[in-house]
C-alpha cells in the first residue's frame, strides 16, 4: 500500500491541494499498478515561520523567492 507525504508551506488553496492529491494518486496508480483505494497521500503543512531554506524562515524571505498559489 503506497503512502506519499508532501511537505509544504501552508497557504495554497483547497482546490490546488485537491488537484495535487488527485494527480499524485493517478501517477502512483499508473506506475505502481495499484488500485486508487490502495494509495494514501498526505499534505503536511507548516507555518511559514516554522520552515526555512538556507537558514532563512519562509516568513522573512523576499516574496520573489516564494511562490504560493
Amino acid at each position: 500500500m503506497p503512502e506519499i507525504i508532501i511537505h509544504a508551506v501552508e497557504g495554497r488553496s483547497l482546490e490546488a491541494k485537491q488537484a495535487l492529491l488527485k494527480d499524485i494518486t493517478d501517477a502512483v496508480v499508473k506506475n505502481f499498478g495499484v488500485h486508487p483505494d490502495m494509495v494514501t497521500v498526505t499534505i503536511a503543512e507548516a507555518k511559514a515561520e516554522l520552515k526555512s531554506k538556507g537558514g532563512i524562515p519562509y516568513s522573512v524571505r523576499p516574496p520573489s523567492q516564494i511562490k504560493i498559489g
